[in-house]
């Protein structure tokens, strides 16, 4: 009989080779139960496009774990008192486009206040590399924590771009958050942005000859917006 289910054996090993770099693995039960449930090719747009949401808003908490705050004096109904508020120039999301657009809500509905840019890439489908069409970023850029969204790292050439696009701009601090990735890829992004904290939600194994994730779970684009 074809076994059905077993016992979680945790992290997998592809994780390994980048213990101490400047990358977070996600391991939270319910963030690998979700990522499980996109991978299935029966999951339809609806559910997939709610998932990719919810999955954004797990990580998004775990990413903004280290805002700065600074303590203001409030009214409570009982008396003054001092409580801290977060600091500073309001965050800026950046979603990788079109993909990244899927992760932006989930965030939003942590730190509503965010400011929201925008890079316009798409894939060569001969090179695989990416070709940059459009970039749109709040002013002032530099003095904002900033966070770039999109749904699966694969050869790492658009997340390289879009940083390195960034940081043109003025951006200094900035985050990347993606829900699964490739090692080929988090090679490369570490590699050549090694300021940058990149939030993995998966590793999976690697890139097939067409530069798609394997296991992966499609094309997050196509399956986000019912698009093939």
């Amino acid at each position: 009989m074809e076994e059905k289910s077993r016992p979680y054996s945790g992290a997998p090993e592809e994780e390994e080779e980048f213990r101490g770099k400047n990358i977070v693995f996600l391991d939270h039960p319910l963030i690998q139960h979700k990522i499980s449930i996109l991978r299935e090719e029966t999951t339809g747009t609806n559910e997939f496009r709610k998932l990719v949401e919810e999955i954004a808003r797990l990580e998004g908490y775990e990413a903004l774990r280290d805002l700065p705050l600074e303590e203001r004096e409030v009214q409570t109904p009982i008396t003054k008192t001092w409580t801290p508020f977060i600091s500073g120039k309001k965050l800026c999301l950046v979603p990788i486009l079109r993909a990244g657009l899927g992760m932006v809500e989930g965030l939003l509905s942590l730190v509503p206040t965010a400011k929201v840019g925008f890079i316009g890439m798409y894939r060569d489908p001969d090179t695989h590399k990416p070709i940059e069409y459009y970039c749109k970023l709040p002013n002032p850029i530099e003095l904002r924590t900033i966070v770039v969204l999109d749904p699966m790292l694969a050869t790492g050439g658009s997340a390289c771009d879009a940083i390195a696009d960034i940081k043109k701009r003025g951006g200094k601090k900035i985050k990347f958050l993606c829900i699964i990735a490739a090692p080929e890829g988090l090679r490369r992004v570490t590699a050549e942005h090694p300021d940058v904290t990149f939030y993995v939600g998966h590793l999976d194994k690697h890139l097939n000859e067409n530069a798609y994730i394997v296991p992966g779970l499609g094309d997050a684009g196509d399956r986000i917006y019912g698009t093939k």
